[in-house]
């Protein structure tokens, strides 16, 4: 999708909403951030299976990867979701909202559910949050990693104004600075479109709905904060020293992120697998959600792969 196309999504005032700290389920599990935040997660499949963690997107929650959870947790596998803070059922403090802070989150869940040899799927700016991770906790990364699957981020949303339409091309920059302000001040309004956008015309209204739900349990105000931050980090720097870590990366030819820039990546990552989802395959940014059956055969076979 254009920039253009894409920034007409995108056209109303943010409304500060009120943040929560209220107790979640006496039924979910929680994990506490260094900082005291209460993160929470849910565990499927033998407790002895091979550990995969799935890490949502902006605004998105771990349940939109029930389909996934389903289907690796019934052939085996251990499957970890947890809820980014101010996301889905995790307290929502008005702090903290970089990609820095949702690092070092990250690595609270890996330490205190004590994840090894994990493999560890992130979506968007989940993958964002893996890049991070990576770059700050070198001595956790070795203990615990196993594999890394990449799903459907740019190594850099906003174009340098100084590059060429060429140059943000080739990387799927498909911002301005300009831009994500004016996303971040409008959002309010448009959450509804940018929702749909991320999905083929062939998703259902009940989908989308459902979907939209989850978008709707972080505020505003805080989803704002966060796209900011997201939005203008570089990760090109940290893509060629992901060495020896098995990685896949996955794109979709009818994403909001044109798909030259995401298979760029699997360029940059020494040893990396790629594959692109087509549009006959539903190969939207949300593949792994039209698609389950594909999405999840393609990460099968590659964790079935010997690196």
């Amino acid at each position: 999708m254009k920039l253009p196309l894409l920034l007409t999504v995108f056209t109303s005032l943010i409304l500060p909403t009120a943040f929560s700290m209220s107790p979640p389920s006496p039924h979910q599990q929680t994990v506490k951030t260094s900082d005291g935040i209460r993160l929470a997660y849910n565990q499927t499949g033998p407790p002895n299976g091979q550990n995969l963690l799935f890490i949502t997107g902006w605004r998105q929650a771990q349940v939109e990867w029930r389909k996934q959870a389903e289907y690796f947790s019934s052939i085996g596998y251990r499957v970890t979701t947890f809820d980014l803070r101010g996301h889905g059922d995790s307290d929502e403090p008005d702090f903290g909202y970089r990609i820095s802070r949702f690092a070092a989150d990250l690595n609270d869940v890996l330490t205190q559910l004590d994840l090894k040899r994990v493999t560890v799927v992130g979506h968007s700016m989940g993958c964002s949050i893996m890049w991070a991770w990576f770059d700050q906790y070198p001595t956790s990364r070795t203990s615990r990693l196993s594999k890394f699957v990449f799903v459907d981020q740019s190594a850099s949303m906003v174009a340098d104004p100084h590059w060429t339409p060429a140059e943000a091309a080739q990387i799927s920059a498909i911002f301005s600075p300009g831009a994500v302000y004016d996303v971040a001040f409008d959002m309010a309004a448009q959450l509804g479109p940018l929702v749909r956008s991320m999905f083929t015309s062939a998703v259902s209204e009940a989908d989308y709905q459902w979907v939209l739900s989850q978008n709707k349990k972080m505020s505003d105000a805080h989803a704002a904060a966060l796209l900011r931050d997201h939005a203008f980090r570089d990760w090109r720097d940290v893509l060629p020293r992901i060495k020896g870590v098995p990685t896949l990366v996955l794109a979709g030819a009818v994403s909001i992120f044109p798909p030259a820039g995401i298979e760029w990546i699997a360029g940059q990552i020494p040893g990396a697998k790629k594959y692109t989802f087509t549009a006959a395959e539903r190969g939207s940014h949300f593949m792994f959600w039209e698609n389950p059956e594909r999405f999840n055969a393609v990460v099968l076979e590659f964790l079935r792969q010997q690196h």
